[in-house]
């Protein structure tokens, strides 16, 4: 059999099917043919990486049989994001294959070629990371019945009226960061809105940018704002800016940019400068989910990160739209049950507001008593309107990030997640290859930074240069990660006390409950589940780690 052919064969398919893989990510959403053609594909990943297992261990006995045990195995992989490896065969003149490896290496290639030539049925088109065409809602200046923010909009309106000190910028920009459905946009509306705002500035602007960064369309709607009968109607930028530049000269203004997503500096830059011929104490307010986006933008010390609700502020949410229209007997029997759904929001309004409407058509206690009872990423409600903005920014991650991101579905809710054990684990699947000449713990770092400053990761335990050490996870956040990976990641909840978790990372059709193979691991607090036959790597990168054996 000619292996070597095989794998270019392998190697091929790989590359037409990755050509398109992002569409199809995308599209599974709302598709579900897409959807059964992914997990097709994700099952020949994983028994594609349970060859290399074995290959490996081919390697390691041949170099020790050969007097060579001090070598190590170099076999290369190219990251998967959905998530499985894709797969580079660096050592096949060294390894001379047993002949039951070599024939499941072709029987899986035929797999594979089947799946690559089913793509064609789909229609796919090749998408660059970032746009994907998830519906984005508009938002608009206008603000609803809002629970708490007090004091983040006494903070946000006293930055807005704050007189510039000397040297600073015209327009100074202030950011509000926070992670999806967080309520970044309410309050943007609130400070937009308040009467010692209005009365401060001259002109007051309203603009949804969202994803992709359209500078003609930006400058377009700013002029609109401006509320001129002499607009341009030229779609010229060079023509717009000047008319932006002139409009705003000597006049103190509010510029609402909302929902930014643009990282790159030379797109933003020439309307920044348009807009620095306004009066000194001009603002432009920026949300965005992104830190990194609001340092491109010049914010520095100017920032508002913006936390969860309080749960007295969040129940309120949730009544004021579950308990809408409802007799005050009938409300009495169900703000218990409310009380224990709302607890499932975990501060994000975005959530409470979704809940609140699901159950504000529910009349019957048994219907709130289900939906209390079910997990969160089961709703469809939830899966429409919560998890749509948090796929906005998974979608936006590098393939290799979102690995490592959904790597961190295998932490109980609620986990202090030590930064160092993470990138450790995440070497130990392999998921960090290396970028030129960066040291793989280097670039984890360069990963775990990426997902901090884009809200995946909250409350942080700092040492004392300020570096992060600890952090968690929001449980939305988690529940989302659930949700993405349902048909790969079981987690069964344990009996008993101690509320430990069995995890399986990896296809539900090989995960085995086999009396006496589970381990419980110490420090993360929950027990891990190995299908002995498929985990040898997963199971010895554990030891290495840790040091624990497996009986």
């Amino acid at each position: 059999m000619d292996v070597k052919k095989e794998v270019a064969k392998l190697t091929r398919n790989f590359k037409a099917i990755k050509a398109v893989l992002e569409n199809a990510e995308e599209r599974q959403m709302k598709e579900v043919a897409v959807r059964y053609w992914l997990d097709s594909l994700k099952d020949v990943s994983y028994e594609m990486d349970d060859v290399l297992d074995e290959w490996n261990t081919e390697i390691l006995k041949q170099e020790k049989e050969a007097g060579n045990a001090g070598s190590t195995s170099t076999t290369n992989k190219v990251c998967f994001c959905i998530p499985a490896p894709w797969f580079c065969f660096g050592q096949v003149r060294q390894v001379i294959l047993h002949r039951d490896i070599a024939v499941k290496i072709k029987e899986l290639n035929e797999t594979l070629a089947l799946i690559a030539s089913e793509r064609q049925n789909y229609n796919f088109q090749y998408m660059k990371r970032g746009v994907e065409q998830i519906e984005r809602q508009k938002s608009s200046s206008f603000v609803e019945k809002t629970f708490g923010r007090v004091d983040e909009k006494e903070i946000l309106v006293k930055k807005l009226l704050s007189e510039s000190s000397q040297g600073e910028a015209t327009s100074l920009v202030i950011p509000i960061i926070g992670m999806g459905g967080i309520g970044k946009t309410t309050l943007a509306q609130l400070a937009y809105n308040d009467e010692k705002v209005q009365a401060h500035f001259n002109t007051r602007i309203w603009v949804c940018v969202s994803d992709p960064f359209d500078e003609i369309k930006i400058a377009k709607a700013i002029i609109k704002g401006l509320k001129k009968w002499n607009t341009p109607a030229s779609n010229e930028l060079q023509t717009l800016l000047e008319f932006i530049h002139e409009s705003f000269k000597g006049k103190k203004f509010l510029l609402v940019l909302d929902d930014v997503w643009n990282k790159d500096y030379t797109k933003w830059e020439p309307l920044e400068l348009a807009l620095q011929n306004g009066a000194v104490g001009s603002r432009i307010l920026v949300t965005t989910r992104r830190e990194d986006v609001a340092r491109m933008m010049g914010a520095s010390t100017d920032m508002v990160n913006l936390e969860v609700l309080s749960e007295e502020n969040c129940r309120a949410l949730f009544y004021h739209i579950a308990l809408a229209d409802r007799e005050k007997n009938e409300s009495k029997v169900l703000e218990f049950i409310g009380k224990e759904i709302v607890k499932k929001c975990k501060g994000l309004p975005l959530v409470a507001k979704t809940l609140g409407g699901l159950m504000r058509y529910k009349k019957k206690r048994k219907e709130w008593e289900d939906v209390l009872n079910s997990k969160i990423w089961e709703l469809d409600v939830v899966e429409e309107q919560v998890f749509q903005p948090l796929l906005l920014s998974y979608y936006d991650l590098a393939p290799a990030i979102k690995r490592c991101l959904l790597y961190c579905v295998i932490f109980p809710k609620d986990y202090n997640i030590v930064k160092d054990e993470l990138i450790e684990l995440w070497m130990s699947q392999n998921y960090l290859n290396s970028i030129g000449n960066k040291e793989k713990e280097a670039l984890g770092e360069m990963y775990f930074d990426n997902l901090v400053m884009r809200s995946f990761f909250q409350e942080f335990e700092k040492d004392e240069l300020g570096n992060i050490t600890q952090c968690k996870m929001h449980d939305v956040v988690h529940d989302f990660l659930q949700f993405l990976t349902k048909n790969e990641c079981l987690v069964l909840e344990a009996e008993g006390g101690n509320n430990k978790r069995i995890m399986e990372f990896d296809g539900y059709k090989k995960v085995l409950l086999v009396c006496g193979r589970l381990k419980f691991v110490e420090s993360f607090g929950f027990l891990v589940v190995f299908e002995l036959e498929l985990a040898l790597i997963r199971r010895f990168a554990f030891e290495v780690l840790f040091g624990w054996g497996f009986s």
